[in-house]
């Protein structure tokens, strides 16, 4: 009985023929590897390139029409992932990489924010009714003028008025260091 070609191997492989796949997996895999580590210089990469290389040939089974000889197709694959590898900026070594930066702030930046936080709100809660109600529509709630002028029933003019008078109470008991806003 003759051994099946890689042709037919490949059609069974379309009909989801696993033992096909694996045979021809042990037909390409250790030539796959072996160019992959010619062209890339590094055996983990070439290893990883082969395992991609057959993962698509798996994929592509249903797909695949004999054009071309399955061997040149499968190594038009792996020249294709090397190139593509080739192309991509090399990993650092994990020991050059240093320890990752958190991004978050530190505790005690936490602290201070939290600290001005409750400082900001106890100044907005001292504030006369119609100066808090612009503070918070305005800059909490993100309002144009005219619409706060519209939700407590007063003029733009008047709006912008209580806004001034609200950014100097609230400069007064907090200082520049918490309140910038103009």
């Amino acid at each position: 009985m003759r051994e099946p070609n890689d042709e037919d191997l490949m059609a069974r492989v379309a009909g989801g023929d696993e033992p096909a796949f694996r045979v021809l997996s042990e037909r390409y895999a250790v030539r796959a590897v072996a160019l992959a580590r010619r062209f890339l210089g590094n055996e983990a990469d070439a290893e990883e390139i082969a395992q991609e290389a057959l993962l698509r040939v798996w994929r592509a089974a249903p797909r695949w029409q004999p054009t071309a000889a399955f061997g040149t197709w499968f190594y038009r694959i792996v020249v294709n992932l090397c190139l593509n590898h080739r192309r991509r900026a090399p990993f650092a070594d994990l020991a050059e990489a240093g320890e990752p930066v958190d991004p978050r702030p530190d505790a005690q930046a936490r602290l201070e924010r939290r600290d001005e936080a409750r400082q900001l709100a106890a100044a907005i809660a001292a504030l006369p009714p119609r100066q808090r109600a612009v503070v918070l529509l305005t800059y909490w709630e993100g309002l144009s003028n005219s619409r706060t002028a519209d939700v407590i029933g007063t003029s733009v003019g008047g709006v912008e008025t209580l806004l001034v008078r609200a950014r100097k109470a609230l400069r007064g008991s907090l200082g520049s260091r918490i309140f910038s806003g103009d």
